[in-house]
């Protein structure tokens, strides 16, 4: 037995389990993990080989007889008939019958839907009235002849899964004897994964799962690859989650039930999952709209009241994308529904972005075998939890950098908070401790703001998070990994011909274009691809093509139109739409093509012509020139005209680029081919 396994069951004797004897029993009995858990805590919690074997056979003998699989119901409802009682292991749902006025039982496997239950279950466990529980449920049978209306099975005996108390004391007391690198394998070894197949970095996010299952009204979101074991923890470790599969759900189902006067999921959860973000919708017009209202302060309005609820909320969906393509065209909340992906103000709520890129799928090699706490008494530590906070604890060494508005704050020490809570529940920390939680808190924040910026342009500009150390006084920045390359303007010299532009698509979004001018052997006909059929930038091309035609002589003597064809293919990089403002930098690219000299490398084009080389201002000068800094320009063409509005530009963004302002088109054909 491993040096850790060892310690473990000696600190917490009675209250680990060996995680493989779940993996083999968990293969032939579809229950959540925590249902075997908790069998297995009540007979092998041991390191006693002899013990445990013993324990599993009791475990696999009470699944035997008493676990409902769905097709054997009706010989499991002949046994309650035949023996007048029968214990089964199954989940439970109840509902109210209003016409007869009583609580009546849903079976989930047993396929019985209206059983007869006492409503001391219901006022003891309310959870059975919304979403149900794993119960093991002792089920009578009795016809009766003279009522017709009366229900043949009766629940006489319900024990819900779950552990009956929960010390706290003993966790705070147990963790003192381990070292942090230690605790947190346990942790990862209780939700049943083998730490020693992660990186330290990876391991973070394991961890960073479980923070809306410790903290009140979180808000998480994480998108990554299929197959990473994205709602495992909600789904099979904590029976105090709830997963709304597919994503459609109702604002009665999910906060409040004005007919009935009932609090919805967010009130009997500690934590409530989306775990397909794709599928996200209300039945309700205004479901989006309280749901906000709840992500942002933990309360609603329903009807005449305000209600409030402590109920996390996790955002779960798949990326089909390597992060890098996602990044060169769109952003990373791309895979949630159109009502809700351009919605600033919904992301903006977001606490946390996990990066599910970062984590392997699932192998059997990472799933471990070796010794972790029960399930049920992992997520009983959890919900106890919730009851305390260090929001406070980076106070004492950290203060943060003035990049961060009030909901970074808040999202920053609820992660905080939620991180420390998991490793070091016994408030016993270092300085070092908390900066790198802290560390970790920031990135996952400002990978949200950075996707903001992408969406909503200079609102969200302010992205470059720091902290400041309170005894040295140095101020440290942290970056978000994926930000760092693949850009859409790559660096070096381009072909003859080729050409960017930045400017507002129809959409009415600020996206990236690309301009390919191919000058072959010809009849002097424009050829235009790439644009569909988009009235507005098919004029644009053909202002720039007469311009073009009738002034080539200003630019040079060399310029052929007659026996030449231009054929023009215009790219929309971001998804933004066509462009009607794409005059002038198509026009510099049919002068690059025609003279066979490239512009200028990491050049974006900004502002447009009319017939006549009027030139026309850039429109929002700082979304523009924040689109350009990430596609990767590093120099810029402006128009003279747009001089005026650089003080609306921060400073350390116009400082990023090389900017030459020009005042006509042959003035923006020389400096973009840096003709002098």
């Amino acid at each position: 037995m491993k040096e850790l396994d060892k310690k473990l069951n000696s600190v917490f004797a009675g209250k680990v389990v060996r995680k493989d004897l779940t993996k083999k029993i968990k293969e032939g009995a579809n229950v959540p993990v925590y249902v075997l858990e908790y069998l297995l805590g009540m007979y092998c919690a041991t390191d006693d080989t002899d013990a445990i074997r013993e324990g599993v056979d009791t475990v696999k003998k009470i699944l035997a007889d008493n676990f409902v699989r769905p097709d054997e119901a009706e010989k499991v409802k002949s046994k309650i008939r035949e023996n007048g009682s029968y214990t089964v292991i199954d989940k439970i749902t109840v509902h109210l019958n209003e016409k007869a006025d009583r609580y009546e039982a849903e079976f989930s496997n047993l396929g019985i839907k209206d059983a007869a239950i006492n409503e001391k279950f219901i006022t003891d466990y309310e959870r059975l009235l919304i979403g149900g529980i794993w119960c093991i449920v002792s089920v009578s049978y009795y016809h009766d002849d003279q009522d017709k209306h009366a229900l043949p099975f009766t629940i006489i005996q319900l024990t819900p899964i779950q552990m009956p108390n929960m010390d706290l004391d003993e966790i705070k007391s147990g963790r003192s004897q381990f070292t942090k690198e230690e605790w947190i394998d346990v942790l990862i070894r209780s939700i049943g994964i083998e730490p020693d197949k992660l990186k330290y970095e990876t391991k973070f996010h394991f961890l960073e799962r479980a923070v809306p299952l410790v903290e009140n009204n979180y808000n998480l979101c994480e998108l990554g690859p299929r197959g990473t074991g994205k709602s495992h923890i909600y789904k099979e470790i904590s029976p105090n989650s709830i997963l709304v599969s597919g994503g459609q759900t109702t604002v009665a189902n999910l906060f409040y039930n004005l007919s009935q006067k009932k609090i919805g999921l967010v009130g009997m959860w500690d934590c409530v999952t989306f775990d397909e973000v794709a599928g996200i919708h209300f039945k309700d017009k205004d479901g989006i709209q309280i749901m906000k209202d709840y992500m942002a302060s933990g309360s609603f309005a329903r009807g005449k009241e305000e209600k409030n609820a402590n109920a996390s909320m996790v955002f779960e969906g798949n990326i089909n994308q390597s992060v890098e393509v996602i990044l060169k065209t769109s952003n990373l909340f791309e895979p949630f529904p159109p009502e809700m992906n351009t919605d600033t103000a919904f992301f903006d709520r977001m606490h946390y972005y996990l990066p599910g890129w970062e984590i392997p799928k699932m192998r059997p090699e990472l799933i471990t075998d070796d010794f972790g706490f029960i399930t049920d008494y992992l997520s009983s530590y959890f919900r106890e939890m919730r009851k305390t906070t260090f929001s406070d604890a980076l106070d004492k060494y950290f203060k943060l950098g003035n990049n961060l508005n009030q909901r970074d704050v808040i999202a920053v020490r609820k992660t905080v908070s939620g991180l420390i809570k998991l490793i070091y529940p016994n408030g016993e920390f270092t300085k070092d401790d908390v900066e790198e939680i802290l560390k970790y808190a920031m990135i996952g924040r400002r990978r949200v703001k950075e996707q903001l910026k992408r969406i909503g342009g200079m609102e969200f500009y302010d992205v470059h998070f720091s902290y400041i150390d309170l005894d040295t006084f140095e101020e440290k920045f942290v970056s978000v990994p994926e930000q760092g390359g693949g850009k859409l303007i790559p660096e070096g010299m381009l072909k003859a011909g080729q050409t960017y532009y930045v400017g507002r698509g129809n959409s009415n979004q600020i996206g990236t274009f690309k301009i390919e001018v191919e000058s072959p052997k010809g009849h002097g006909k424009l050829q235009v691809s790439g644009i569909n059929s988009d009235r507005l930038s098919k004029e644009s091309l053909t202002t720039a093509y007469n311009y073009f035609k009738a002034n080539k002589k200003q630019v040079s003597a060399n310029i052929a139109v007659e026996d030449v064809d231009y054929l023009v293919h215009i790219e929309d990089l971001q998804g933004v739409g066509a462009s009607s403002g794409i005059s002038l930098a198509s026009y510099i690219g049919m002068c690059s093509s025609a003279l066979k000299k490239p512009v200028q490398e990491s050049l974006v084009i900004l502002g447009a012509m009319s017939i006549g080389g009027t030139i026309t201002k850039v429109e929002d000068l700082a979304d523009t020139l924040q689109v350009c800094f990430d596609s990767g320009a590093k120099r810029l063409l402006l128009p003279m005209a747009s001089a005026s509005d650089i003080s609306n530009v921060p400073s350390d963004l116009f400082s990023k680029f090389n900017i030459s302002f020009y005042s006509s088109p042959e003035d923006a054909v020389y400096k973009a081919l840096g003709i002098e």
